[in-house]
């Protein structure tokens, strides 16, 4: 049964109704909307047909609505999203160069990892990210990164939960996780083998700001089969720093990159080193 609106403001109702479309639920009815918006179907078919007139749903087959261009337009505008896209892109090139499987940025959304860009090579590892997808905090090896520098009322709150368990390697149990964040405040990098896949390893470190807070998590996907996956941390890791100065974050004397670095195994190509 829909629940009562009274109080709630159109446009609650409406972004409440925006948010049900994921990569996994792409075109709705209005029935499923209804039902997943907790609304009654007038109420939704009002707001559907209004967004549909805005341009911000647009007519799918099947008497689905899907998100229209306009969003995705408005969305692009974003100054945050522009800004550290444009400002990481290019090293992200050169470490996908490096890593030649799956090279991504994410930015903390509640207590999701929203990506915002995503590099594949072809014939990579199976990769579930997305660009604009979302994945859990807990479970990603980015999430783990903005987890651990995020504020200590988020990491209270995500240590109290019951958190899900999606591989055998997820960390689900609450001193584990603050030991492992713990680590990764450390160590500045974490490494998270099949924590969400059984076919891939995450490794991440941290992107900061002009004020040196974590602003986002560069990561990479291989697989998991991968023997040594910290071989790539040091090129991971000159990468992240190189976004992180150019999005205007203090410099220590330990961040300043050399021009020469360890080689990659099997390739006479030098990988750079934080």
């Amino acid at each position: 049964m829909a629940r009562s609106n009274a109080g709630e403001s159109v446009l609650s109702r409406a972004m409440r109704i925006l948010r049900l479309f994921t990569s996994s639920s792409p075109a709705l009815t209005v029935s499923e909307i209804a039902r997943r918006a907790d609304l009654p179907v007038a109420t939704a078919h009002r707001i559907v047909n209004e967004l549909v007139g805005l341009g911000a749903l647009d007519r799918a087959e099947g008497k689905r609505v899907r998100m229209g261009y306009q969003l995705w337009e408005l969305a692009s505008r974003s100054s945050r999203v522009l800004d550290l896209r444009e400002v990481a892109m290019p090293f992200m090139e050169d470490l996908q160069a490096v890593v030649r499987q799956h090279t991504q940025i994410g930015v903390l959304q509640g207590t999701d990892v929203l990506y915002l860009e995503r590099l594949s090579a072809r014939g990579a590892v199976r990769n579930i990210t997305k660009i604009a997808g979302r994945l859990p905090i807990h479970a990603t090896s980015a999430g783990l990164v903005l987890l651990a520098h995020s504020p200590l009322e988020l990491q209270e709150e995500v240590l109290s939960w019951r958190l899900r368990r999606y591989t055998a390697r997820t960390v689900t149990d609450p001193a584990h996780l603050r030991s492992l964040l713990a680590q990764v405040r450390h160590e500045g990098f974490v490494v998270a083998a099949q924590m969400i896949s059984q076919s891939g390893t995450g490794v991440a470190a941290p992107v900061r700001g002009g004020d040196g807070e974590v602003v986002a998590a560069l990561s990479i996907v291989i697989p998991a089969a991968d023997p040594n996956p910290r071989a790539l941390v040091p090129a991971l890791l000159a990468a992240s720093r190189g976004i992180s100065r150019a999005m205007g974050a203090p410099t220590a004397d330990e961040d300043v990159l050399r021009s020469h670095g360890p080689r990659l195994p099997g390739d006479g190509r030098q990988r750079l080193s934080p």
